[in-house]
């Protein structure tokens, strides 16, 4: 089986850190998992130190920082060169993602080998309404435009082949537009259902206007790279 590494991109998430890593270790996936590459994107708390605790705890855990803040797309960029592992899987580090979906990934992944990306669908997300509500129409406009049959691009927990995301065209932002990407370079996707939970420690990094400024200017830089191909 191919190896598989799972990236972390971490900013101010020092209390959601150790607990999010023993969901890890407890889940059914930890033993197909050999590598865990947490990317400190230049936290402002704790975090790094926690993370470098965490990683005497167990040979699978890589730490790897940034000199300054680069986003989270950077991080997953970063993290997919410095591995040697054929597969990654990707997920965020507040805790709303659930370690428990990761093994249903790799089961679907394996099962259908022309697959090269299995993206996951949060159910009964646990943000607040305004989020909702605007992740609801910024994935409907790139549904639209892309025609990328993905209505939750968001979801960070995701499953692909290292040597296809490298051949990407990389912009700040492509981790949003994994399913279009995949598919305007005819690589098979598949969508799965996963888990979201309420974030436990911290806050939300980005707001909705913020967020919605970049999704316009990623959408036209993903639109062009579809007309070009």
């Amino acid at each position: 089986m191919q190896s598989i590494s799972l990236i972390i991109p971490i900013y101010n998430e020092e209390k959601n850190i150790e607990i999010l890593y023993n969901e890890i270790e407890s889940c059914e996936a930890f033993d197909k998992i050999r590598s865990i590459i947490y990317v400190d994107d230049h936290s402002t708390d704790k975090s790094l130190q926690v993370l470098e605790v965490l990683k005497k705890k167990s040979h699978k855990i890589q730490v790897l920082k940034n000199e300054k803040n680069l986003g989270q797309s950077y991080c997953l960029y970063n993290a997919a060169k410095f591995t040697k592992d054929e597969l990654i899987i990707t997920m965020d580090g507040d805790c709303q993602n659930d370690p428990k979906d990761i093994i249903n990934l790799i089961d679907l992944y394996f099962k259908n080998n022309d697959v090269k990306l299995v993206s996951g669908i949060r159910i009964k997300r646990k943000d607040n309404i305004n989020k909702i509500i605007a992740s609801k129409i910024a994935n409907y406009v790139r549904r639209v435009v892309l025609n990328d049959n993905c209505i939750d691009t968001g979801c960070s927990l995701k499953m692909f082949d290292k040597s296809v995301f490298m051949k990407l065209p990389y912009f700040d932002g492509i981790h949003r537009f994994l399913p279009a990407l995949f598919k305007i370079y005819k690589k098979n996707v598949m969508f799965i259902k996963v888990n979201h939970r309420f974030r436990k420690h911290g806050k939300s990094k980005y707001g909705n206007f913020q967020r919605s400024i970049k999704g316009i200017k990623d959408l036209i830089k993903v639109r062009r790279i579809m007309t070009d191909k």
